[in-house]
């Protein structure tokens, strides 16, 4: 029990950290380590890792609203397109061998923690507004249908393409694209975990209490820190954290 415990609590620290600083899926942390150290079928450790997903995302979700760095209409119309396309990709993956699909969560997360670190996003809230509001809703729709197809067909990354094009493409400054990712993929995250519940059955409860409550709980002092950094500050701290987890997620998965 002690060995679930500080394993459940270490991936949960990851997991939290992410998702607090950049809107990452618990499921890159949670689930290889889960894999990895505890023997748990792969099934059942991602139903556990989006069920702490949920609680993580939508308490970052409320930190990031509180400060008034979220996009909620805008973020509304982006889960929507996500979701409908999501199944669309998971058709799609059905099609094509598993060996095409490993390692795309762990290098997009590297790659955007080297960005942030190289190339942060140093675009103003006023800039953001400035743009054209009709335009942002029609780059919502196709870029939720490029998240959507991608997420389904690969089975990770939705946190990390989300803050990609939030920030890259539709031109949202950092804490806004974070918290619009988290409140995205606290319904998405919602959706996996339901569907894997019902499917597979109750996970390990022990497990289950464990990663929320450490996911939960590290989540929150990350938003915390995150919407009170300076951009250049959070920049350079979420960059970190994800070049961190990025690499772990590797480690773990040559232990494997």
């Amino acid at each position: 029990m002690l060995i679930k415990f500080i394993i459940c609590f270490v991936a949960g620290i990851g997991a939290g950290l992410g998702t607090g600083f950049a809107g990452m899926s618990a499921a890159a942390v949670i689930s290889p380590m889960l894999i990895a150290f505890l023997g748990m079928p792969a099934y059942e450790a991602v139903g556990i890792a989006l069920a702490s997903d949920v609680l993580a995302s939508a308490v970052s979700a409320y930190t990031y609203g509180k400060n008034k760095n979220l996009d909620v209409k805008n973020g509304l119309v982006m889960m929507f397109t996500v979701l409908i396309f999501t199944m669309a990709g998971s058709f799609l993956a059905s099609l094509v061998p598993n060996s095409a699909m490993g390692g795309f969560s762990t290098v997009m997360t590297l790659f955007l923690g080297i960005k942030f670190i190289v190339r942060p996003v140093m675009t103003t809230k006023e800039s953001m507004l400035a743009a054209d509001p009709a335009k942002r809703l029609v780059r919502s729709v196709i870029c939720g249908i490029i998240i959507g197809l991608i997420c389904g067909f690969v089975g990770a990354g939705g946190g990390m393409m989300m803050l990609l094009i939030l920030t890259g493409v539709l031109g949202y400054e950092l804490k806004t694209a974070v918290g619009t990712s988290v409140f995205i993929m606290t319904f998405t995250a919602l959706t996996g975990a339901v569907s894997h519940f019902a499917i597979g059955g109750m996970p390990d409860i022990w497990c289950l209490v464990f990663c929320v409550f450490s996911t939960l709980l590290w989540a929150r002092i990350a938003a915390k820190f995150a919407n009170k950094a300076s951009p250049a500050v959070l920049n350079r701290v979420t960059g970190c954290v994800l070049v961190v987890l990025g690499g772990a997620v590797l480690a773990v998965n040559y232990l494997k």
